[in-house]
């Protein structure tokens, strides 16, 4: 079977390619995939495969059926939204929809989805059990297209047992993947505060209360609720990655709003936390003279891997590519929406390495020059489709 499926991943390798080039050249954001998801259903209607569209608007459901479908069920899931990031690259297959760029891999994941697609269908007499294509919209905006698509049924009629997900890793070199079995990645949660005081003449500070000093001192303050109340071995993290305080060299503004995020491990933290932050700059805020707005937004949750899930996996990447190119991972502060499969069912969520040192293919997530060694197409087709029949084992 190994084989086999190496022969079909090369063969198709080509076609999937070229899809991937389209769905990099036309970009979508989070929730508006309309083209995209015309796109992937055409292609499922020429597999032959079945499907569903609609779900969250553009999300779609296909379905292989093997053997005795009615036994057991898997899903294997590959996102399609892009991020508003201006690309930067002479690529041929370049972003044509200027602020709109794949640079979190979300082109690759739904060509890999779509390689393994075909793969399977070729071989759907050879395994018993469904397989559940899950193609969704919406990954990097909250509350995230995964927990919508739940909430609209995804994973009904069939309920897969299994939910498999593959992300790129552009810090793994291709030809390697890579795992963590259990806890994996963070929660996420957005930080919106205002803070108003009395805006005034920089050089009278009597005459008014000063937003900046005041936000100044709830970002510095709100680290020891990180560094003094998580629980011990809960990793946990607080960062500000915006401030506007539309003032000037001598004049002090109205109010100052931030933004920033918090993410940990644990549940029952992340909610505490979110009190003792509110309640901290709230009073920090009053006990300057002014006073605090703070929201927080939550969003996912911790994405934790199922251990007997992800070893099957591991196995079956180990079968397909050699011992020497799975690798292990460390736990990640980073977020996925896929966490919401992870409260649900037994899932694996695994790294696809797409790194080419020697190509110049080298950059990061989420960054304008993001792109990814071809290769990786093959062999991310190959592993999610082996993958996938080993889990039907």
């Amino acid at each position: 079977m190994v084989d086999r499926i190496k022969q079909l991943s090369s063969k198709y390798f080509k076609e999937i390619n070229e899809i991937r080039e389209h769905l990099h050249a036309n970009p979508e954001l989070s929730f508006k995939e309309h083209n995209t998801s015309k796109y992937v259903q055409q292609k499922l209607k020429e597999y032959g495969i079945d499907f569903q569209a609609g779900y969250v608007e553009t999300g779609i459901i296909g379905l292989i059926k093997g053997k005795n479908p009615a036994s057991k069920s898997i899903a294997l899931r590959g996102d399609m939204d892009a991020l508003p990031i201006i690309e930067d690259s002479s690529a041929a297959y370049c972003s044509k929809n200027k602020g709109v760029m794949h640079a979190c891999g979300h082109d690759v994941h739904t060509s890999c989805l779509l390689g393994a697609a075909k793969i399977l269908k070729q071989l759907e007499n050879e395994f018993e059990g469904t397989i559940k294509l899950i193609f969704q919209p919406g990954e990097e905006r909250l509350p995230g297209g995964a927990k919508l698509m739940i909430e609209e049924g995804v994973l009904e009629n069939p309920t897969p047992q299994k939910v498999i997900g593959q992300h790129v890793y552009p810090d793994l070199e291709v030809g390697k993947v890579g795992f963590k079995k259990g806890m994996y990645m963070a929660s996420a949660d957005e930080l919106h505060v205002t803070v108003k005081g009395k805006g005034g003449h920089a050089a009278l500070p009597h005459r008014f209360i000063d937003p900046i000093l005041i936000a100044s001192n709830i970002i510095v303050s709100l680290q020891q609720i990180v560094s003094r109340s998580a629980k011990p071995n809960v990793p946990s993290v607080l960062s500000f990655g915006k401030i506007i305080g539309e003032g000037s060299t001598n004049i002090i503004p109205d109010e100052v709003k931030l933004e920033g995020t918090f993410r940990t491990m644990d549940e029952e933290w992340r909610f505490d936390a979110h009190k003792k932050m509110k309640a901290l700059a709230e009073s920090i805020a009053l006990g300057m003279g002014g006073s605090c707005d703070f929201d927080v937004r939550v969003g996912y949750p911790y994405l934790v891997n199922d251990e007997v899930v992800t070893e099957t996996h591991i196995q079956a990447a180990k079968e397909y590519l050699g011992e020497e190119n799975v690798v292990d991972l460390d736990l990640r502060m980073t977020a996925e929406d896929f966490s919401y499969y992870s409260q649900v069912a037994p899932v694996c969520f695994y790294r696809l390495g797409t790194r080419n040192e020697a190509k110049g293919i080298t950059s990061g997530l989420h960054t304008s020059t993001f792109d990814i060694d071809s290769k990786a197409l093959e062999i991310g087709m190959g592993v999610m489709a082996y993958g996938a029949i080993k889990q039907l084992g």
